[in-house]
This record gives structure tokens, C-alpha cells and sequence, in this order.
């Protein structure tokens, strides 16, 4: 055996003299090489036979693991060990001892606590969101007596960063969006000779509905966390006690400008989204229904009265004013750890899209005798 290489291991039975010997380096890396040989060998040793583990070389957990199982959880009668060794097997043996007890079973009790948890959680995430609505208001009062103190700087900066860089993506999937649904609309309105309405589909569909709520969940996706992540990073490197430190106020600051940049924003990526949505509406329809574009131009209006576009403008507005409060929300929640700022970023983008969805719903009960077409 070379140098350095380790000790295989075996173990050998002496019948003659009723003694188990243990040989070589008992270690996790020794022994998975040869592993179903040593189970098998420590399998066919009799019971009260004398162990010699003299011949033992380096021995680890692992190994000392297969040995007191062997031994079924007991000291052998006759053992020849070094102390060394003893105490290593020692410490399986009182592991053994005091096994990982079991998990508890899941109660009512459970179920109440938890309950009351999530309850309790919930309150406190709605008194700090209230609390961050009132600085905003008093910001806003601050700010209509001082003209002067508008951070216009960074409310144009936050609307070229959350308006102007995400339309490429909002247009690409806008444009898919309209292409599928009047697709999709086509298939059908050809069965029954109507190929007019797939204007009404589009027009209603995308100019009130879809539009609005398809551009919301991309902005939450992408400036909502990216919102979130910015205050939470700020908070790891503790620049916002630094700001606080300097007597700069963080909501006027920081979250103003974004609340007011995305709700400025988001009524015109709507217009500009619903816009592309309904021109790749058109293409699809001109492949699939040879309709003009002029038909289709002059037939829009009739189609979807102005109120719609009104409403799709409002939800624009709403649903950003909401996607920024709950960003910069969670952003200041961030605690100075990373774990912390990749929570509250997920945590941020879920609760954006539910809550946008349940304003959307709000919508459609409040606007349902608005705009819908005689």
C-alpha cells in the first residue's frame, strides 16, 4: 500500500478463536467503495464473540455507526479498543440514546394559532401601509405649502425608469395578446357569419379589461420589485438611516416621487399598450377575416363608447398608485439582511397582482352600467 493511500476496510473472522478483528481506516471514504462487503462480513459475525479492534485505523461517525448497529446498540462482552476509538463509538452510542423525537401532531390548536398568526400579521402590515399613507399625505400637505420642495428630479427620473423603459416589453406582449384573442375570436365569429363583432370583442375587451390589468402585472413584476428591491438594498446598506440621520426625509424622497411617477405613468402605458394590443388584434383579423384597416378604425368607436377608454385610463392610475404603495411598503420592511430583502421582493410582487386584481374586480362591479354598448 502506497503512502498516504488509506487502509481498506474489512473484517475478519477467527473461528478457531471465536474473535471478530476489525482492519483498516472505518471513514466514509473508505468504506463507500466497499460498503456491501462490510455489511455482509459484520452480518455473518455470530453473536458473543470476542471484537479485536487493534488492527483499527482511522474511524469516523459513519464507521463507528456500522459498528454499534452490528452490535445491536450494545458493548460486546470481550472488546479490545483503544480509547480513542471508544470515544468516538461513545458518541453514537448516546446519540442512539436520545433519538430526534418526533414531530408533534398538527391540532386544532395548531390550526387556531396559526390562524391568529396570519391574523395578527395581517393587522400590522395594514397599520404600517395606513401609517405610510398618512406620511404621504402630510408630505403632500408640506409640499403644496412649499412649491419649491417638489423632488420633480426624481419623480422624472422614477417615471422615465418605470413609463418610458418598459414599453418595449409591454408593446411585444400586447401586440402577442391582440394577435391570440382576435385569433382566438375569429375562430369562433366565422362560424356564425359574424365577423364584424370581433371589433366589439377587441375594442370592449382590450380597451376596458385586459389592457389595464395586463400592463399592471407586468409593471408589478418588473418596477414593483425593482422599487421594493432598491428601498430593501438601501435598508441592508443602512442608507436610509443615513438620510434619516441627515434630517432627509425617506417618504418625501424616496416614496413619493415613485407613487406619483407610476401613477403618472401607468394611465399612458395603458393608452400605449391597449393601443399596439389592438393593432396586433387587427393584423390577426386581417389574415384570418380580410377586415380593412379603415373598417376597423371607422367600426371602433360605435363599437366601444369613450367611457370605456375613461375607465381603462382610471384603472391605469389606481392600480399604479397601488402597485407603488405596496412596493415601497414592503421595501421599507426590508430587515438588514439578504434573506429578508428576497422575501419581502416575492412578497411585494404577489400582493401587488392579488390586490390589482381585487381593485379590478371593485371596477367592474362600480362601472357595470358605464360604457357597455346598447
Amino acid at each position: 500500500m502506497s503512502r498516504g493511500q488509506p487502509a481498506a476496510a474489512r473484517v475478519e473472522l477467527a473461528p478457531e478463536r471465536l474473535e471478530a478483528r476489525v482492519i483498516g481506516d472505518w471513514t466514509i471514504r473508505t468504506l463507500m467503495t466497499v460498503i456491501a462487503e462490510v455489511r455482509q462480513g459484520l452480518a455473518l459475525v455470530p453473536a458473543n464473540v470476542a471484537w479485536n479492534l487493534s488492527g483499527l485505523g482511522r474511524l469516523d461517525s459513519f464507521g463507528a455507526t456500522l459498528l454499534w448497529r452490528a452490535w445491536k446498540g450494545r458493548w460486546p462482552e470481550r472488546l479490545v479498543l483503544d480509547p480513542a476509538h471508544r470515544a468516538v463509538i461513545e458518541r453514537i452510542a448516546l446519540s442512539a440514546e436520545h433519538p430526534i423525537p418526533a414531530a408533534p401532531r398538527f391540532t386544532v390548536a395548531d390550526a387556531i394559532a396559526t390562524l391568529g398568526g396570519a391574523l395578527i400579521a395581517f393587522v400590522e402590515h395594514l397599520l404600517s401601509f395606513v401609517a405610510l399613507l398618512g406620511r404621504l399625505g402630510l408630505d403632500l400637505v408640506y409640499l403644496l405649502r412649499n412649491p419649491r420642495e417638489w423632488p420633480l428630479l426624481e419623480i422624472s427620473a422614477n417615471v422615465f425608469k418605470v413609463g418610458v423603459k418598459a414599453m418595449p416589453v409591454t408593446a411585444l406582449v400586447g401586440f402577442l395578446i391582440g394577435v391570440v384573442l382576435s385569433y382566438l375570436s375569429a375562430l369562433q365569429l366565422k362560424i356564425f357569419g359574424a365577423d364584424a363583432f370581433i371589433v366589439n370583442i377587441l375594442g370592449l375587451g382590450i380597451i376596458r379589461e385586459l389592457g389595464p390589468v395586463l400592463v399592471s402585472v407586468l409593471v408589478a413584476g418588473r418596477s414593483g420589485s425593482a422599487m421594493t428591491a432598491q428601498l430593501g438594498v438601501m435598508r441592508v446598506t443602512e442608507e436610509i438611516d443615513a438620510l434619516a440621520a441627515m434630517g432627509v426625509s425617506r417618504s418625501l424622497r424616496l416614496v413619493l416621487p415613485k407613487v406619483i411617477a407610476l401613477t403618472l405613468a401607468m394611465p399612458l402605458l395603458v393608452l400605449w399598450t391597449s393601443s399596439v394590443a389592438l393593432i396586433g388584434g387587427w393584423v390577426s383579423a386581417l389574415i384570418e377575416l380580410d377586415i380593412s384597416f379603415h373598417f376597423f378604425v371607422t367600426a371602433l368607436p360605435d363599437a366601444v363608447p369613450i367611457a370605456n377608454l375613461y375607465i381603462g385610463l382610471a384603472k391605469g392610475a389606481v392600480f399604479g398608485l397601488l402597485i407603488a404603495l405596496i412596493a415601497c411598503h414592503f421595501g421599507l420592511r426590508v430587515q438588514p439582511n439578504t434573506e429578508s430583502l428576497s422575501t419581502h421582493t416575492t412578497a411585494s410582487v404577489v400582493s401587488a397582482i392579488t390586490v390589482v386584481i381585487l381593485a379590478d374586480a371593485v371596477f367592474a362591479i362600480a362601472t357595470r352600467s358605464i360604457g357597455i354598448p346598447g
